[in-house]
């Protein structure tokens, strides 16, 4: 059996980046013919910045593409409990402490190192809460002080000595078969915060053991996150799927095509009379 997804975050509308990755993961669950499955999840956990006409409209956008997904839509909003239940496990494991500092503070902190570590999204977190003593920690949280929930990524590491994952890409930029894991990569991340119950890293580790995904696929920007959350399926107990990472769709300036930068959303194609034939095949060309 191969089970696909493609799990878009409703902030925006769906562009040309989004329907490549779409049916990419389309195109390898139907090429399994019956024992293929491709699923739809809404990942709507940032409530500030997610919009309900967003979600609707990535359905909207799959049907002009001519992508049918397989079963019931699973929206990130509905999970929390079960990210809870996953962070619980995580800190009776004592691998999970409290962070208090604030993003000021974890910025003087990093100026004031000589030399500060780096991983793929920056300079890590420098740890600084992860020495506090316990009644420290207790105290701080009685008060009332807001803190987010890191994963001690020593610890992870001491237990998960010989760590892979089993990339089946074929573009130059990844790795292949077995690819040896880092679980210092991003430090210390942090999994949970006050106003987000689950971050990426976790949920989508959580989502994908849910729906029995086998078969991930998307594009090479991910594959560095692909160490951390294998350090979140061996530490969850939970079976890992295989990866597949593939291009990136890039606007005129080589740059990766993003929301935020105003990327030419599907349905403006639409209205400009555009065919989703057409687009289809304009990413194929790509």
């Amino acid at each position: 059996m191969i089970v696909t997804r493609f799990a878009p975050s409703p902030t925006g509308y769906l562009h040309l980046g989004h329907a490549f990755a779409a049916m990419f993961a389309h195109q390898a669950a139907r090429e399994a013919g019956s024992e293929g499955r491709f699923l739809l999840r809404i990942e709507d956990l940032d409530s500030t910045r997610v919009r309900e006409n967003f979600a609707e409209a990535i359905g909207e956008d799959l049907h002009w593409l001519g992508l049918v997904w397989d079963g019931a839509v699973l929206r990130q909003s509905d999970r929390f409990g079960h990210y809870r239940s996953a962070l619980d496990r995580l800190r009776e494991e004592g691998l999970l402490y409290p962070c208090f500092c604030t993003r000021r503070e974890i910025a003087v902190e990093i100026a004031r190192a000589a030399e500060a570590p780096h991983g793929p999204d920056g300079v890590l977190y420098p740890g600084t809460c992860r020495l506090l003593p316990e009644d420290a920690r207790a105290a701080a949280i009685t008060s009332g002080t807001s803190y987010a929930l890191r994963l001690d990524s020593r610890k992870a590491a001491a237990r998960l000595p010989q760590l892979h994952f089993e990339e089946t890409g074929d573009a130059p930029y990844t790795e292949h078969g077995a690819v040896r894991v880092d679980p210092l990569l991003f430090g210390d991340v942090v999994l949970s915060r006050k106003e987000t119950p689950a971050s990426y890293h976790l949920a989508v580790v959580v989502d994908d053991a849910a729906q029995e995904v086998t078969l991930v696929t998307r594009g090479q920007d991910l594959f560095p996150a692909t160490h951390v959350q294998r350090v979140l399926q061996a530490l969850l107990g939970v079976e890992p799927p295989v990866y597949r990472h593939h291009r990136l769709i890039l606007d005129e300036s080589g740059r990766k095509l993003s929301k935020r930068d105003g990327a030419t959303a599907l349905r403006a194609l639409r209205k400009q009379g555009i065919s989703a034939g057409v687009v289809r095949a304009r990413l194929l060309a790509f």
